[in-house]
């Protein structure tokens, strides 16, 4: 089956693209998520019309994204977490908490486009990608701190007492 994708589509193709794809994938998914229309001939000689208002729309959102991305760089997310041995957090950072994070100081990204492997699970500074565009990505500075103050930390750790020697 042959369609017209109306979005980007992660491995299959951009907004516009004519692309074969199974019967199934395409009555079942793209269709009914209104992600793709049939290519027919009609559909085709519309396309036209759909490129050139395709590019206009991933412009101005390549643009807005850039203006984004130059401020979410200067952006610096603080999170106090319980910690364990070898400075292991009891839980982790995920990249929901950053988007939450960054809610809270007033960006909007959903939380899919940030680009994190895997939950932050110890103390340290991080550098987090956002993928705002196809073509546009920033970094967000994530530190991540011990809920306990420094001097707690270092009292709890048992202090050396000086040797003594018995004179005989």
């Amino acid at each position: 089956m042959e369609v017209i994708l109306k979005e980007d589509i992660l491995k299959l193709g951009h907004r516009g693209d004519v692309v074969k794809v199974a019967d199934g994938y395409g009555r079942n998914y793209l269709l009914p998520q209104k992600l793709a229309i049939e290519a027919t001939a009609a559909n085709k000689a519309v396309i036209e019309q759909m490129k050139g208002s395709a590019l206009r729309k991933s412009a101005r959102e390549k643009g807005d994204a850039e203006t984004q991305a130059t401020s979410l760089n200067n952006a610096e997310l603080v999170f106090e977490r319980k910690v364990g041995e070898g400075d292991h957090l009891f839980g982790s950072v995920t990249s929901s908490d950053i988007a939450q994070a960054l809610e809270a100081q007033g960006f909007t990204v959903d939380r899919r486009k940030i680009a994190l492997d895997e939950p932050l699970k110890t103390i340290g500074e991080f550098h987090v990608p956002i993928k705002l565009h196809r073509e546009v990505s920033a970094h967000v500075k994530v530190v991540i701190k011990s809920d306990k103050p420094e001097d707690v930390i270092s009292s709890a750790a048992p202090a050396e007492e000086p040797e003594t020697v018995e004179a005989e």
